[in-house]
């Protein structure tokens, strides 16, 4: 497989398309990109800065300081994947809670963050090799890569996965809460004017409410290993 290809993966919150990708960035020597972790790192630098709250967007002010905003990616040895970096600080942990989950929809519909984050998304998977999820990177920042996942599950099943995951790392949170939040985000994802969430035409789309990891990473590196063969 010396063929190096552009594995785009997008689809709706908590369907699992980052540990699908980071599976698959592992098992082909890829590099992975969590792009909605670029998104939450905005998110928590405006939120940060008083830009942003529950209620409220100072949408000017924050475009103002996208300058002021850096962002990269460190491998941590540990853990086995890289971790999200705001101006040189590791902010892995606090980007994930759920309070960000509530903000991060809302600064992705800026354009101007949008450009800055596709502009650095694309310069990163210049040299191919590289699987990549989030929104719209089978649209917009990679149109043209050889392989498009659409990944989904009903809401129910996203918000009971969410949840899991939250309160196995301590927060306090309620299912229903989650299931707000997780059909909240579907329709900003869905109807903002720049970029919405929608399934490429030649993308292939896997619901995976009936399956197990195992299944779906079976059926996804099969896919991936087929294009890179083709």
């Amino acid at each position: 497989m010396n063929k190096k290809i552009t594995i785009a993966i997008d689809g709706f919150s908590s369907t699992g398309k980052s540990t699908i990708a980071k599976q698959l960035a592992k098992e082909l020597s890829y590099i992975y990109v969590d792009t909605g972790a670029m998104y939450r790192a905005v998110a928590l630098y405006a939120k940060n800065h008083q830009f942003i709250g529950s209620d409220f967007i100072r949408k000017d002010d924050l475009i103002q300081a996208l300058d002021a905003i850096q962002l990269s990616f460190r491998f941590n040895e540990n853990l086995g994947f890289a971790e999200m970096y705001l101006n040189n600080v590791n902010v892995e942990k606090e980007i994930r809670n759920l309070e960000i989950s509530n903000l991060v929809s809302t600064v992705a519909t800026i354009s101007k963050v949008r450009q800055k984050l596709v502009a650095a998304q694309q310069e990163m998977g210049k040299n191919k090799g590289i699987v990549m999820d989030g929104r719209d990177i089978g649209t917009v920042v990679f149109p043209d890569a050889e392989l498009k996942l659409f990944m989904t599950a009903s809401a129910s099943t996203r918000a009971k996965r969410r949840y899991d995951e939250l309160i196995a790392k301590g927060e306090n949170v309620t299912y229903d809460s989650i299931l707000k939040n997780v059909t909240e985000r579907d329709a900003m994802d869905t109807s903002r004017e720049d970029s919405p969430l929608v399934k490429a035409k030649d993308a292939i789309e896997i619901d995976n409410s009936h399956l197990t990891k195992e299944q779906q990473f079976e059926q996804v590196l099969k896919l991936a290993k087929d294009t890179i063969n083709s």
